[in-house]
């Protein structure tokens, strides 16, 4: 039997028999309405074929119960893991995710925080770009909204929640690792303009110092205008390779993606990093990219809690949004990395 479509509010208002405030007080929260009127409404939706309008559901409500997300790339597969964390947790608490991308672009992730604000959010969880992002965009953000930085944080912010990994503590480990088990680490870098990739270039260099080693740190100078983690990666450590340079080291990369780039760099040069490696040459990453189990070999790293990342900045937003007329300092949660031993450190 091939149920009757409904399009509208009014007509399904006449075909179940029930007000059209009764209606949108039901797709609010079924909760509000009685038992048998409650009841009533059911059972009619399941002799029709008729999806609620979200954004009508919610016109004379105080909320849109919506949280907006802006992260910076799609194709990276530890925002793919933080966005699945946030999203769920939004679900437990009730909320809905809209996600928007700045595609690495400061327009592109001013203009999805400017959708975010048109379409009357709750609140906003955002991933910014690093030092290339417009300050403007976080102070009109902030104006109009509850709003919470994760991952990354931008110096000139501290007056903004932030929810991020403790990057002295979880760099520090795998520094401390590396200089126990063989020669003190070379840091792979990258050029400074991401935020987590200055504090973790920090972190090496002040834990080697810490321990009485001379950091030395590469790769903070772009080899190739056109370039991803993984090509910089490679193209720091060919330069080097090719000179003989580094081949016996142990190597600290910045994050997992540029350590990926390191390996193929140096299977190019015919040299295999490892416990087992007889030329002393090591690598390791940052951020327990979900390829790392799969690299030859595979990728020693320090895992971020993700999810405890996406949960507790959630949980921090919606504190606020339903707070938002308490007075309270902001917050910062960070969390600490955990070391995954594996076969190229």
């Amino acid at each position: 039997m091939v149920k009757p479509t409904i399009n509208t509010m009014e007509e399904l208002s006449e075909a179940i028999g029930v007000s059209r405030p009764t209606l949108s007080r039901y797709f609010q929260s079924p909760d509000s309405v009685r038992g048998k009127t409650s009841e009533k409404i059911r059972l009619g939706l399941e002799r029709v074929e008729y999806v609620p309008n979200f954004f009508a559901t919610r016109m004379n409500r105080k909320t849109t119960g919506i949280i907006g997300v802006i992260i910076p790339y799609l194709n990276d597969l530890f925002f793919t893991k933080l966005l699945e964390a946030i999203e769920i947790a939004a679900m437990d608490a009730g909320f809905t995710v809209i996600t928007q991308c700045s595609h690495s672009d400061p327009t592109i992730e001013a203009r999805a925080a400017e959708t975010l604000m048109s379409m009357s959010v709750d609140g906003a969880l955002v991933a910014p770009l690093g030092n290339q992002s417009d300050p403007e965009t976080y102070r009109r953000l902030g104006a109009r909204l509850p709003f919470v930085l994760v991952d990354s944080r931008p110096k000139t912010m501290p007056d903004v929640d932030f929810v991020g990994t403790d990057h002295i503590q979880s760099t520090g480990i795998m520094t401390e690792y590396l200089c126990r088990v063989g020669r003190p680490p070379i840091f792979l870098a990258m050029p400074r303009v991401n935020f987590n990739a200055i504090e973790r270039e920090n972190a090496y260099i002040g834990k080697m110092r810490a321990l009485g080693h001379a950091p030395i740190v590469i790769g903070t100078e772009l080899i190739a205008q056109d370039w991803h983690f993984e090509a910089h990666g490679e193209a720091v450590l060919n330069q080097h390779f090719s000179r003989g340079a580094y081949t016996d080291r142990s190597i600290l990369c910045v994050n997992d993606r540029v350590a990926i780039g390191a390996i193929r760099a140096a299977s190019r040069h015919g040299l295999l990093p490892g416990r087992a490696a007889k030329d002393g040459l090591r690598i390791a990453g940052h951020d327990d990219y979900p390829l790392c189990p799969f690299t030859t070999p595979a990728l020693s790293t320090v895992a971020q809690n993700v999810e405890a990342i996406g949960k507790a900045s959630v949980s921090r937003l919606v504190d606020l949004i339903r707070n938002e007329n308490s007075v309270k300092q902001p917050q910062i949660q960070l969390f600490d990395g955990v070391l995954k031993l594996r076969e190229s450190a």
